[in-house]
Protein backbone atom coordinates (compact mmCIF):
# COMPACT_ATOMS: atom_id res chain seq x y z
CA UNK A 1 0.00 0.00 0.00
CA UNK A 2 1.52 3.13 -1.14
CA UNK A 3 2.13 5.76 1.86
CA UNK A 4 -0.64 7.87 0.82
CA UNK A 5 -3.44 5.48 1.18
CA UNK A 6 -2.01 4.82 4.26
CA UNK A 7 -1.84 8.08 5.81
CA UNK A 8 -5.55 8.94 4.42
CA UNK A 9 -6.69 5.51 6.44
CA UNK A 10 -4.46 6.60 9.73
CA UNK A 11 -6.25 10.08 9.58
CA UNK A 12 -9.88 8.52 9.21
CA UNK A 13 -9.39 5.24 10.76
CA UNK A 14 -10.36 4.66 14.90
CA UNK A 15 -8.42 7.86 15.80
CA UNK A 16 -10.61 10.54 13.56
CA UNK A 17 -12.14 11.95 16.85
CA UNK A 18 -8.62 12.30 18.15
CA UNK A 19 -7.11 13.52 15.27
CA UNK A 20 -9.99 16.23 14.63
CA UNK A 21 -8.70 18.34 17.19
CA UNK A 22 -4.67 18.46 15.85
CA UNK A 23 -3.15 20.03 12.91
CA UNK A 24 -1.63 17.59 10.48
CA UNK A 25 0.11 17.43 6.94
CA UNK A 26 -2.10 17.95 4.27
CA UNK A 27 -0.46 15.02 2.17
CA UNK A 28 -2.77 15.40 -0.55
CA UNK A 29 -3.36 18.71 -0.97
CA UNK A 30 0.64 18.93 -1.02
CA UNK A 31 0.88 16.17 -3.46
CA UNK A 32 -1.62 17.85 -5.85
CA UNK A 33 0.44 21.39 -5.81
CA UNK A 34 3.73 19.37 -7.00
CA UNK A 35 1.37 17.76 -9.72
CA UNK A 36 -0.21 21.45 -10.83
CA UNK A 37 3.91 22.25 -11.31
CA UNK A 38 4.13 22.70 -15.29
CA UNK A 39 7.32 24.43 -14.97
CA UNK A 40 9.69 20.99 -14.98
CA UNK A 41 7.42 19.40 -18.22
CA UNK A 42 9.73 17.95 -20.53
CA UNK A 43 11.26 20.36 -23.00
CA UNK A 44 9.91 20.19 -26.77
CA UNK A 45 10.87 16.97 -28.40
CA UNK A 46 14.07 18.15 -30.09
CA UNK A 47 15.30 19.64 -27.44
CA UNK A 48 14.75 16.54 -25.42
CA UNK A 49 16.29 14.51 -28.08
CA UNK A 50 19.67 16.47 -27.79
CA UNK A 51 19.33 16.22 -24.03
CA UNK A 52 18.86 12.80 -23.80
CA UNK A 53 21.74 12.12 -25.48
CA UNK A 54 24.03 14.50 -23.66
CA UNK A 55 22.88 12.54 -20.46
CA UNK A 56 23.95 9.02 -22.44
CA UNK A 57 27.16 10.95 -23.16
CA UNK A 58 27.60 12.11 -19.50
CA UNK A 59 24.90 10.61 -17.12
CA UNK A 60 25.73 13.62 -14.20
CA UNK A 61 23.62 15.66 -16.36
CA UNK A 62 20.56 13.98 -15.45
CA UNK A 63 21.08 15.15 -11.57
CA UNK A 64 20.11 18.13 -12.47
CA UNK A 65 16.54 20.05 -13.93
CA UNK A 66 16.26 23.23 -16.29
CA UNK A 67 14.28 24.48 -13.53
CA UNK A 68 16.15 24.26 -9.69
CA UNK A 69 13.26 26.85 -8.12
CA UNK A 70 9.80 26.28 -9.19
CA UNK A 71 7.85 29.94 -8.67
CA UNK A 72 4.42 27.68 -7.85
CA UNK A 73 6.02 25.10 -5.03
CA UNK A 74 8.02 27.53 -3.77
CA UNK A 75 5.37 29.60 -2.77
CA UNK A 76 2.22 27.66 -1.77
CA UNK A 77 4.29 24.65 -1.16
CA UNK A 78 7.13 25.36 1.63
CA UNK A 79 4.97 27.87 3.06
CA UNK A 80 2.36 25.35 3.72
CA UNK A 81 4.74 22.89 4.91
CA UNK A 82 5.95 24.77 7.40
CA UNK A 83 3.22 26.72 8.73
CA UNK A 84 1.82 23.18 9.12
CA UNK A 85 4.93 21.47 11.05
CA UNK A 86 4.98 24.43 13.33
CA UNK A 87 1.07 23.77 13.57
CA UNK A 88 1.87 19.98 14.78
CA UNK A 89 5.19 20.84 16.67
CA UNK A 90 2.49 23.28 18.93
CA UNK A 91 -0.28 20.78 19.28
CA UNK A 92 2.00 18.11 19.81
CA UNK A 93 4.16 20.16 22.66
CA UNK A 94 1.27 21.22 24.05
CA UNK A 95 -1.20 18.51 24.50
CA UNK A 96 2.31 16.14 25.98
CA UNK A 97 2.58 18.85 28.52
CA UNK A 98 -0.95 18.58 29.62
CA UNK A 99 -0.85 14.72 29.53
CA UNK A 100 2.42 14.63 31.66
CA UNK A 101 0.80 17.15 33.85
CA UNK A 102 -2.09 14.96 35.21
CA UNK A 103 1.03 11.90 36.04
CA UNK A 104 3.45 13.72 37.77
CA UNK A 105 0.68 16.75 39.20
CA UNK A 106 2.56 18.04 42.18
CA UNK A 107 0.55 19.81 45.34
CA UNK A 108 -2.86 19.77 46.20
CA UNK A 109 -3.67 18.58 42.20
CA UNK A 110 -1.81 15.21 43.36
CA UNK A 111 -4.21 14.40 46.28
CA UNK A 112 -7.18 15.51 44.08
CA UNK A 113 -6.42 13.39 41.45
CA UNK A 114 -5.29 10.11 43.60
CA UNK A 115 -8.99 10.76 44.95
CA UNK A 116 -10.01 10.76 41.52
CA UNK A 117 -8.48 7.31 40.74
CA UNK A 118 -10.66 5.85 43.99
CA UNK A 119 -13.53 6.20 41.83
CA UNK A 120 -12.34 6.18 38.19
CA UNK A 121 -9.10 4.45 37.03
CA UNK A 122 -7.56 6.86 34.03
CA UNK A 123 -4.02 5.28 33.93
CA UNK A 124 -5.31 3.31 30.99
CA UNK A 125 -6.53 6.15 29.09
CA UNK A 126 -3.52 8.12 30.10
CA UNK A 127 -1.43 5.41 27.85
CA UNK A 128 -3.98 4.96 25.47
CA UNK A 129 -3.34 9.22 24.36
CA UNK A 130 0.49 8.73 25.07
CA UNK A 131 0.31 5.98 22.00
CA UNK A 132 -2.01 8.05 19.71
CA UNK A 133 0.57 11.01 20.43
CA UNK A 134 3.37 9.19 19.03
CA UNK A 135 1.78 7.41 16.34
CA UNK A 136 0.22 11.23 15.66
CA UNK A 137 3.92 12.69 15.61
CA UNK A 138 5.40 9.52 13.42
CA UNK A 139 2.82 9.90 11.03
CA UNK A 140 3.19 13.30 10.66
CA UNK A 141 7.26 13.31 10.02
CA UNK A 142 6.85 10.10 7.56
CA UNK A 143 4.56 12.47 5.87
CA UNK A 144 6.73 15.94 5.60
CA UNK A 145 9.94 13.54 4.64
CA UNK A 146 7.47 11.51 2.04
CA UNK A 147 6.66 14.75 0.58
CA UNK A 148 9.64 16.70 0.41
CA UNK A 149 11.61 13.58 -0.98
CA UNK A 150 8.82 14.10 -3.48
CA UNK A 151 9.64 17.58 -4.52
CA UNK A 152 13.47 16.64 -5.18
CA UNK A 153 12.09 14.02 -7.40
CA UNK A 154 9.69 16.12 -9.20
CA UNK A 155 12.56 19.00 -9.55
CA UNK A 156 15.40 16.88 -9.78
CA UNK A 157 16.71 19.56 -6.80
CA UNK A 158 18.09 19.41 -3.31
CA UNK A 159 15.63 22.31 -2.06
CA UNK A 160 13.40 19.34 0.29
CA UNK A 161 16.64 18.44 1.39
CA UNK A 162 17.78 22.09 2.28
CA UNK A 163 14.15 22.48 3.86
CA UNK A 164 14.73 20.05 5.72
CA UNK A 165 17.86 21.44 7.12
CA UNK A 166 16.23 24.38 7.77
CA UNK A 167 13.18 22.38 9.68
CA UNK A 168 15.91 21.22 12.08
CA UNK A 169 17.62 24.71 12.58
CA UNK A 170 13.99 26.27 13.87
CA UNK A 171 13.52 23.30 16.21
CA UNK A 172 10.85 21.68 14.04
CA UNK A 173 12.22 18.52 13.44
CA UNK A 174 9.17 16.94 14.96
CA UNK A 175 11.33 13.49 16.09
CA UNK A 176 13.63 15.39 17.85
CA UNK A 177 11.93 16.91 20.07
CA UNK A 178 11.82 16.76 23.36
CA UNK A 179 8.91 15.49 24.42
CA UNK A 180 9.10 12.25 22.13
CA UNK A 181 11.45 11.66 24.99
CA UNK A 182 9.13 12.49 27.86
CA UNK A 183 6.57 10.04 26.23
CA UNK A 184 8.94 7.51 26.22
CA UNK A 185 10.25 8.01 29.84
CA UNK A 186 6.46 8.15 30.44
CA UNK A 187 5.56 4.90 28.74
CA UNK A 188 8.83 3.37 30.82
CA UNK A 189 7.90 4.92 33.92
CA UNK A 190 3.96 3.79 33.96
CA UNK A 191 5.08 0.17 32.38
CA UNK A 192 7.81 -0.14 34.74
CA UNK A 193 9.78 -2.27 32.46
CA UNK A 194 11.94 -2.28 29.06
CA UNK A 195 10.86 -3.69 25.76
CA UNK A 196 7.04 -3.69 25.96
CA UNK A 197 4.65 -2.89 23.47
CA UNK A 198 1.60 -0.51 23.62
CA UNK A 199 -1.23 -2.28 22.71
CA UNK A 200 -1.94 -2.06 18.96
CA UNK A 201 1.26 -0.02 18.29
CA UNK A 202 3.90 -0.87 16.61
CA UNK A 203 6.76 0.47 18.55
CA UNK A 204 9.11 -0.17 21.68
CA UNK A 205 10.85 1.78 24.06
CA UNK A 206 14.32 0.66 25.81
CA UNK A 207 16.67 2.17 28.36
CA UNK A 208 19.85 1.69 29.54
CA UNK A 209 21.25 3.42 32.05
CA UNK A 210 24.14 0.85 32.76
CA UNK A 211 26.06 0.91 29.43
CA UNK A 212 28.90 2.90 29.38
CA UNK A 213 27.08 5.58 27.32
CA UNK A 214 23.39 6.18 28.64
CA UNK A 215 20.72 6.06 25.79
CA UNK A 216 17.30 5.49 25.37
CA UNK A 217 16.20 3.79 22.35
CA UNK A 218 12.66 4.35 20.67
CA UNK A 219 11.30 1.95 18.13
CA UNK A 220 8.79 3.34 16.02
CA UNK A 221 6.48 2.43 12.69
CA UNK A 222 7.59 2.04 9.64
CA UNK A 223 11.32 0.91 10.81
CA UNK A 224 12.33 3.90 12.54
CA UNK A 225 14.70 4.30 14.89
CA UNK A 226 15.46 6.92 17.54
CA UNK A 227 18.60 6.64 19.70
CA UNK A 228 18.56 9.40 22.80
CA UNK A 229 21.85 9.94 23.98
CA UNK A 230 21.42 10.71 27.97
CA UNK A 231 24.85 11.57 28.76
CA UNK A 232 25.41 15.03 30.16
CA UNK A 233 27.96 17.24 27.98
CA UNK A 234 29.21 18.91 30.92
CA UNK A 235 29.82 16.68 33.74
CA UNK A 236 29.89 13.09 31.32
CA UNK A 237 27.59 11.74 33.71
CA UNK A 238 23.87 10.64 33.32
CA UNK A 239 21.88 13.67 33.06
CA UNK A 240 20.33 14.74 36.71
CA UNK A 241 17.26 17.35 37.19
CA UNK A 242 17.52 16.94 33.39
CA UNK A 243 16.55 20.17 31.07
CA UNK A 244 16.60 20.10 26.98
CA UNK A 245 17.38 23.09 26.01
CA UNK A 246 15.24 24.71 22.77
CA UNK A 247 18.33 23.71 20.38
CA UNK A 248 17.21 20.09 21.67
CA UNK A 249 20.82 19.02 23.56
CA UNK A 250 20.45 17.67 27.63
CA UNK A 251 22.10 18.66 30.39
CA UNK A 252 21.87 18.68 33.91
CA UNK A 253 19.99 21.71 35.45
CA UNK A 254 23.05 22.40 37.84
CA UNK A 255 25.59 21.92 34.53
CA UNK A 256 23.07 24.21 32.35
CA UNK A 257 23.07 26.94 34.56
CA UNK A 258 26.55 26.93 34.94
CA UNK A 259 27.41 27.31 31.32
CA UNK A 260 24.81 30.27 31.28
CA UNK A 261 26.77 31.91 34.14
CA UNK A 262 23.57 31.36 36.18
CA UNK A 263 23.25 30.69 40.03
CA UNK A 264 21.01 26.84 40.59
CA UNK A 265 18.21 28.70 42.69
CA UNK A 266 17.84 31.72 40.40
CA UNK A 267 16.76 28.96 37.54
CA UNK A 268 17.80 29.08 33.68
CA UNK A 269 14.97 31.76 33.17
CA UNK A 270 17.68 33.88 34.92
CA UNK A 271 20.03 33.49 31.63
CA UNK A 272 21.00 36.15 29.11
CA UNK A 273 19.04 36.47 25.77
CA UNK A 274 23.23 35.59 24.74
CA UNK A 275 23.78 32.67 26.66
CA UNK A 276 24.78 30.12 24.35
CA UNK A 277 24.41 26.13 24.26
CA UNK A 278 27.97 24.91 25.37
CA UNK A 279 27.48 22.21 22.24
CA UNK A 280 25.79 23.69 19.20
CA UNK A 281 26.92 27.80 20.43
CA UNK A 282 23.37 28.54 19.35
CA UNK A 283 22.11 31.67 21.71
CA UNK A 284 18.92 32.49 23.27
CA UNK A 285 17.93 28.30 23.92
CA UNK A 286 17.67 28.58 27.59
CA UNK A 287 14.65 30.90 27.65
CA UNK A 288 12.15 27.77 26.64
CA UNK A 289 14.05 24.92 28.04
CA UNK A 290 12.33 21.72 28.55
CA UNK A 291 12.43 20.59 32.06
CA UNK A 292 12.25 16.68 31.72
CA UNK A 293 10.53 15.69 34.74
CA UNK A 294 9.63 12.00 33.45
CA UNK A 295 12.90 11.49 32.65
CA UNK A 296 14.13 12.22 36.15
CA UNK A 297 11.29 10.19 37.53
CA UNK A 298 13.11 7.47 35.39
CA UNK A 299 16.41 7.75 36.32
CA UNK A 300 15.17 8.17 39.62
CA UNK A 301 13.44 4.76 39.47
CA UNK A 302 16.55 3.16 37.69
CA UNK A 303 19.68 4.57 39.34
CA UNK A 304 18.47 5.50 43.30
CA UNK A 305 21.42 5.63 44.53
CA UNK A 306 23.01 7.57 42.04
CA UNK A 307 20.04 10.10 41.85
CA UNK A 308 20.16 10.67 45.45
CA UNK A 309 23.88 10.98 45.51
CA UNK A 310 23.18 13.99 42.61
CA UNK A 311 20.36 15.33 44.65
CA UNK A 312 22.68 15.83 48.02
CA UNK A 313 25.73 17.26 45.55
CA UNK A 314 22.84 19.72 43.91
CA UNK A 315 21.55 20.77 47.00
CA UNK A 316 24.74 21.52 48.92
CA UNK A 317 25.85 23.51 45.55
CA UNK A 318 22.59 25.43 45.94
CA UNK A 319 22.91 26.30 49.67
CA UNK A 320 26.74 27.18 48.77
CA UNK A 321 25.74 28.98 45.85
CA UNK A 322 22.29 31.04 47.80
CA UNK A 323 25.49 32.12 50.98
CA UNK A 324 27.59 33.57 48.89
CA UNK A 325 25.04 35.52 46.45
CA UNK A 326 23.29 36.80 49.86
CA UNK A 327 26.51 37.63 51.51
CA UNK A 328 27.30 39.78 48.38
CA UNK A 329 24.10 41.51 48.38
CA UNK A 330 24.54 42.21 52.18
CA UNK A 331 28.14 43.98 51.63
CA UNK A 332 26.25 46.30 48.48
CA UNK A 333 24.00 47.48 50.81
CA UNK A 334 25.83 47.90 53.61
CA UNK A 335 28.93 48.88 52.38
CA UNK A 336 31.26 46.75 54.08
Amino acid sequence: MKFGETFKEYLHGDQEWFLDKFSHVEYKRLKKVLKSCRTCKALPDSNNKTERRDEEENPTLSQFCQCQSCPVCDQMFFTELMREAMDIAGCFSSRVRHLLHLHVATGMQRYVLRLRQCFKNDHQALVQEGQMLIEYITMNAIAIGKILKKYDKVHSSVNGKNFKSKMRAEHLELLQSPWLIELGAFYLNFNGSDGGDFVQFSGSFVCDLSATEPVMTMMLPNSIKLEYDLTCAICLEIVFNPYALSCGHLFCKSCACSAATVMIFQGLKATSPDSKCPICREAGVYANAVHMLELDLLIKRRHKDYWKERLIAERAEMVKQSKEYWELQTKYVIGY
